[in-house]
């Protein structure tokens, strides 16, 4: 078999990582291309690293993150109230593998968004799909499924997402359906998925902002009872035009 119907195989097979560092090999002097043993490690390794990258490129895209935020990009320190301690045990995302939520918040422009952004894109750099709604799209998606009749279709499909962030929570008023529809995620998440939530309100305020006892009850229950809180600090970031 010649180079020419070595390299169509890998075509049809799809060996795209193979194909593409195979060409680049047979670009290069007899004198400087691999031995067989290196090669075949070589070639292995480069399909691998191609297949990671187009993982991740797929599982951001479907994520659908606001803010490309890459974790080296977030300031941990004490004026901010983020050590870099916390920083790095978040960043192994085992929050996600035990069901656990995080809760982010802080005033406007503090850079709550970026952070949650960034988790969501260390997520997808593990393989861990990933989906970010801002509240306001939320409540844009369920009124949709809603008219459309694919409401539950809807709710199943989120509850097949290990991970999902909800930002600017607390900023709009919800009605008696959203506020159910927010129980129902928040139910059939409990300590099985992971959640991210990001508000400019304190937790305290929660609760009156809900404003429904009974449904506040249940969703704040379900909502803290396997939390991780971030209380950010300090002034605006925009205002001081500088990346979270």
């Amino acid at each position: 078999m010649n180079t020419t119907q070595t390299l169509e195989q890998m075509r049809e097979l799809k060996l795209t990582g193979m194909l593409h560092s195979y060409q680049s090999q047979l670009e290069l002097s007899i004198n400087h291309q691999l031995e067989a043993h290196e090669l075949i490690a070589h070639l292995l390794q480069a399909e691998n690293l191609y297949r990671s990258n187009a993982r991740l490129i797929t599982l951001l895209h479907a994520a659908k993150l606001r803010f490309h935020a890459i974790p080296e990009s977030i300031e941990c320190s004490a004026a901010r109230n983020l050590s870099k301690g916390q920083w790095s045990m978040l960043l192994e995302c085992s929050f996600v593998q035990q069901g656990e939520t995080i809760l982010i918040t802080g005033s406007t422009g503090c850079g709550k968004s970026h952070i949650a952004c960034a988790l969501g894109y260390q997520a997808c750099l593990l393989g861990i799909k990933t989906r970010y709604f801002n509240m306001n799209r939320l409540i844009e998606a369920v009124s949709m499924a809603k008219t459309e009749g694919s409401y539950l279709k809807f709710l199943n499909s989120l509850e097949k997402i290990p991970l999902i962030i909800i930002d600017d929570f607390g900023l709009q008023a919800l009605n008696k359906n959203m506020k159910l529809a927010i129980l129902q995620i928040m139910e059939d998440r409990y300590a099985k998925k992971s959640l991210i939530v990001t508000s400019q309100l304190p937790v305290a305020n929660w609760y009156e902002y809900l404003d429904e006892p009974t449904i506040a009850d249940a969703i704040m229950d379900r909502m803290t009872a396997k939390s991780n809180r971030i209380e950010l600090k300090g002034e605006s970031r925009r205002k001081k035009k500088q990346v979270a």
